[in-house]
């Protein structure tokens, strides 16, 4: 009876101890395998601020592309159609407003004053060319020992506004502000050959008053033929020349005396 019972717990004690020492080596295994992987997970992920070689970069980033076909980039296309923008932008003087052919154009018509004026140039408010002749009035009075700037920029001013509540009275159209001023400026131009006259000899005496008087006609007629062409005032420019003469006579007394 004793040997049944001790072959009886040695039977079930080796089994159990089998079944317990595979279990034991299993979850062994198992945990030895997850460590290993974890191990060899954090050994190949790179740390935060450690080196990394490039093999190890250029490994990881695989070419999703096809071969001579670059892939997709947005940044590239939106730099390009940049530049395409940028080539397609109109030049610096046009976006400014200054067109020397027009210019030349409105010079010419100043200088003979029986050319017939094109309207629809002359209502442009081109304020370049009044600007440059007005330097080059003062300068030229400057030349002849009188610094007459103050005057020659008040006067215009001041006579600007003047004609262009006259027209705005006159005419149904109406003109703005710029139109008056840069017609005005460009009349003056004869004025600047008259001052240009005074530094060379004496405009104080008759044929210093025939040319003044020779130059504030051009000056008026020119100036009255473009107003008339661009406001469709047909019938009037002796109307419109008369205040016009007023104006470039105070110029034309500032280059004589």
């Amino acid at each position: 009876m004793s040997n049944f019972e001790q072959s009886e717990s040695d039977f079930y004690q080796s089994n159990y101890a089998t079944d317990i020492q595979d279990q034991s080596y299993s979850d062994s295994g198992a945990h030895e395998n997850l460590y290993g992987s974890q191990k060899c997970q954090a050994q190949e992920s790179p740390q935060p601020g450690a080196f990394v070689p490039l093999e190890m970069l250029s490994s990881s980033q695989s070419y999703i592309g096809q071969i001579l076909q670059p892939t997709y980039n947005p940044e590239f296309l939106s730099q390009s159609s940049y530049a395409d923008s940028f080539d397609e932008e109109p030049p610096l003087l046009e976006e400014l407003g200054i067109n020397f052919d027009h210019i030349w154009q409105k010079t010419l018509t100043v200088l003979n004053p029986i050319k017939p004026a094109d309207g629809s140039i002359m209502k442009e408010t081109d304020l370049a060319g009044p600007m440059v002749f007005c330097l080059a009035l003062g300068a030229t009075l400057l030349l002849a020992g009188k610094v007459h700037f103050g005057y020659v920029y008040g006067i215009s001013a001041v006579g600007c506004l003047g004609i262009h509540a006259l027209l705005n009275l006159m005419s149904i159209a109406g003109v703005s502000y710029g139109c008056v001023a840069s017609v005005l400026g460009y009349c003056l131009l004869p004025m600047v050959v008259l001052s240009s006259c005074a530094v060379f000899f004496s405009l104080q005496g008759i044929l210093g008053t025939l040319l003044a008087l020779i130059i504030i006609g051009w000056c008026s007629l020119s100036a009255s033929k473009i107003f008339i062409s661009a406001l469709a005032m047909e019938g009037q420019q002796l109307l419109v020349a008369y205040p016009c003469a007023l104006l470039y006579g105070l110029f034309a007394l500032l280059t004589v005396f």
